[in-house]
């Protein structure tokens, strides 16, 4: 390796997930632009899908995102600590949250039960001021949300809480299962169905929202007043159907990627990895890669992922380990520090995220969130 190559190689971390906030943003303004004259509310819960919650938050609402959703409050208590102000809905709830420092922070809440609503009206009587609430239905997804049985009591409750000024009902929301038109449209009749009887107990919110990308994106009558964008802003498509994040207009934010650790030139027969499952056929070279399931690359994927390196797309060899992995080179020529891709952008000649998640028999989603807190993001663009 020359003098040069040396410092260059040295200049880069062994391991990291490069996050591009420029295509956040740029993500974020196209699905916004889509789904209009509904509002668009960037969600950066589980640290942003594994790209960093502060970060993605300002590059999503400077591409135009007007709210903010994150699944706990302690995720939300973090983006107020950081300085971001922007309207702000958290709506998984441990069965004793304390509230009270979401209220003084001006955090709207998600409400599932009758049982979180008094809790909430509770906590903002103690810091004397209103809680602004959206009121959840389940319309289909049997997860949590008030069930359809309880919704009348759950709006009568809240209109009254709010008559006496101790919550303010900002919305009313549910959750598409994506399962089918049929059911889709089924869900949707539900929440209609829900409106009306929000209505009908006085309750007037100002957003109304039940579609996520996949939502978003295939049933404009699902956009009502605003759209919750996860996987999309992240360029990540939601459909699981082939389609591309060329395809929808997007760009991947997330690269993971890493520097050759060790080069072996091994025999015919020689046994790779744990268990040997897989041996060399013929002479070749081995590309010794510092990332493995401790940095949340699966152990599912051994032997059939593939990464980029030296130019082209190589197969992972052997199984996964805790901290590494065997990439096979045949007989072209790479080098200790050599740059390896696990993922990225596909116009760059890597492999997608949803190609590691066909690799592991899951999805994108899970390969990009998993990425473990060893591996540190470094971002590009942005202000």
């Amino acid at each position: 390796m020359s003098a040069s190559r040396e410092t260059d190689a040295a200049a880069r971390p062994f391991r990291e997930a490069v996050v591009d906030l420029d295509a956040i943003r740029d993500n974020v303004a196209h699905l916004a632009r889509l789904v209009a004259p509904a509002q668009a509310m960037a969600v950066v819960k589980a640290d942003a899908y594994g790209h960093g919650a502060v970060p993605v938050a300002r590059a999503a609402l400077a591409g135009g995102a007007s709210w903010l959703g994150v699944a706990d409050l302690a995720e939300a208590v973090a983006l107020r600590d950081a300085g971001i102000r922007a309207p702000l809905l958290a709506w998984l709830h441990d069965p004793d949250a304390a509230f009270a420092a979401a209220v003084e922070r001006d955090v709207d809440l998600g409400v599932s039960s009758l049982g979180q609503l008094e809790a909430i009206a509770a906590a903002a009587a103690s810091v004397g001021r209103p809680a602004f609430v959206h009121l959840k239905v389940d319309t289909g997804l049997s997860r949590n949300g008030v069930a359809p049985e309880a919704w009348g009591e759950a709006v009568a409750a809240a209109a009254r809480l709010e008559r006496v000024g101790r919550i303010g009902v900002r919305g009313i929301f549910s959750h598409l299962a994506n399962t089918s038109d049929e059911e889709d449209a089924t869900q949707l009749a539900a929440f209609d169905a829900a409106l009306v009887a929000a209505s009908a107990a006085g309750l007037h919110p100002e957003v109304r929202h039940i579609a996520s990308t996949a939502g978003a994106l295939r049933r404009p009558e699902s956009r009502y007043d605003l759209v919750r964008l996860g996987i999309g802003i992240y360029g990540i498509p939601p459909f699981g159907d082939g389609t591309t994040a060329a395809d929808l207009g997007l760009r991947p934010a997330m690269t993971l990627r890493g520097r050759v650790a060790a080069v072996r030139r091994i025999d015919a027969g020689t046994g790779v990895s744990y268990g040997h499952a897989w041996r060399a056929e013929r002479p070749t070279t081995l590309a010794l890669v510092p990332l493995g399931y401790a940095d949340g690359v699966p152990r599912q994927a051994s032997g059939r992922a593939e990464v980029r390196l030296a130019g082209a797309r190589r197969r992972i060899v052997g199984r996964i380990a805790m901290d590494q992995f065997l990439v096979d080179v045949g007989d072209d020529t790479v080098a200790v520090g050599d740059e390896v891709v696990l993922f990225g952008d596909p116009a760059t000649g890597a492999p997608s995220a949803d190609d590691w998640g066909d690799a592991a028999d899951t999805i994108g989603y899970e390969i990009v969130t998993r990425i473990g807190p060893r591996v540190p993001r470094t971002y590009v663009g942005g202000a």
